[in-house]
């Protein structure tokens, strides 16, 4: 237990992260089992290390975080450090990786039983689907899902500026005003194309070519964070890689998954699996027609963030393409992006018909706002692009 005392107070006091994250404040820490999901690379760790920092004293011990990557956990079970944890006087268990424990659901519901005095907050892959696969969690555990920095997150680290979110309903109404107080104190313009090229993950501080990193991180989303949680045979690894890049390389983002089942030699149906696994592992998005849904035929397959377009084809990037990935990013996760007709590119929320464009059109259609690139403030239903950024 000491042992495990002194990396936390090692780590705590070393954490960096220089922004604070807007999900700090949405999670109740009241709840006695909390679970905070994420792709790998978006700051989970951090997270974590950063809520005991901001709540608890190291010296008081009241807050311990583990790593299930220690081998000390291959011959003790979670509940067992928990129980040992609490009678030492803890109160707050930030278990990191938990997946990496096979009976982890099991465990933590021996946890929540037997130590009605302990909270625990844990972090796992984006893939994990915590009640739909782990009945046992079910009516207990609150789930959060921490993304990877915002454009607002970004230029807040950035600048050293305290830049506050907005809802959806606040920008589309109140944009001129918004923009113009937000560009009285920075120009976002000027680090807009930063972080369409690296700014979503955070790991771009380290001291470190971002490009091969992200790589990196993204073959370890398909080789650990699918392969490994989803039980995927090792022979299949090259066929999901092999999907993913032809995805990424399509600039019709159209799926016809007939042609790509030929492609990489299986069926339709594991090609529709394999696209499902790449939207968990926050890889792509899966976007529909209003109206439709899955098992209905994807109408529309994007890459999860526009740096993720960087670094599958480096030298092929449409400047189109990598704002409407950034537009629906924005809105993922808090609101529905369906696709849109021929007049409009996305239609939000079943009711807002958005075209995301670069210049100006030449006529204004009824019904439809436009999320306009290069702009630092817009008019009427001309809204700046970047400004969707701050709605996190």
């Amino acid at each position: 237990m000491e042992a495990f005392f002194r990396t936390h107070a090692y780590l705590v006091e070393h954490v960096d992260a220089p922004v604070r994250r807007l999900l700090m404040d949405e999670i109740n820490w009241k709840d006695r089992l909390i679970g905070i999901k994420g792709s790998r690379g978006v700051g989970k760790t951090s997270f974590l290390l950063s809520y005991a920092k901001e709540y608890f004293k190291t010296e008081e011990r009241k807050c311990l975080y583990i790593n299930m990557n220690s081998f000390y956990f291959q011959g003790h079970s979670i509940s067992e450090f928990a129980h040992q944890f609490y009678e030492s006087g803890g109160r707050v268990l930030l278990i990191d990786q938990v997946f990496k424990e096979p009976n982890w659901s099991r465990e933590l519901r021996r946890c929540y039983d037997e130590i009605p005095g302990l909270h625990i907050v844990f972090t796992g892959s984006s893939v994990m689907r915590l009640k739909e696969e782990n009945p046992e969690l079910n009516g207990i555990v609150k789930s959060y899902n921490l993304r990877g920095f915002s454009f607002r997150e970004y230029l807040n680290m950035k600048t050293g500026l305290r830049l506050k979110s907005y809802s959806l309903e606040e920008i589309m109404s109140k944009h001129g005003q918004i923009s113009a107080e937000i560009c009285r104190k920075v120009n976002p313009l000027e680090h807009f194309p930063a972080y369409i090229h690296h700014g979503y993950y955070p790991f771009f501080l380290e001291h470190r070519n971002f490009s091969e990193n992200l790589v990196k991180t993204m073959n370890m989303m398909i080789e650990v964070d699918i392969l490994l949680i989803k039980q995927i045979e090792l022979k299949y690894l090259s066929k999901i890689k092999q999907l993913f890049y032809l995805l990424g390389t399509d600039p019709q983002q159209v799926p016809n998954v007939s042609q790509l089942a030929t492609d990489i030699q299986t069926s339709r149906a594991t090609v529709t699996n394999y696209i499902k696994y790449l939207a968990d592992a926050r890889l792509v998005n899966v976007l529909y027609r209003l109206g439709e849904n899955a098992p209905k035929k994807p109408a529309r397959v994007m890459l999860h963030n526009p740096n993720l377009i960087h670094a599958i084809r480096p030298h092929q990037v449409e400047r189109q393409e990598a704002i409407e990935t950034f537009f629906q990013n924005a809105l993922w996760g808090r609101h529905l992006v369906n696709v849109g007709d021929r007049a409009c590119t996305f239609v939000v929320n079943s009711k807002y018909r958005f075209s995301i464009v670069s210049e100006p059109p030449k006529r204004q259609l009824a019904g439809i706002y436009y999320a306009m690139d290069g702009i630092r403030r817009g008019d009427d239903r001309q809204i700046p692009l970047w400004l969707f950024g701050f709605l996190y």
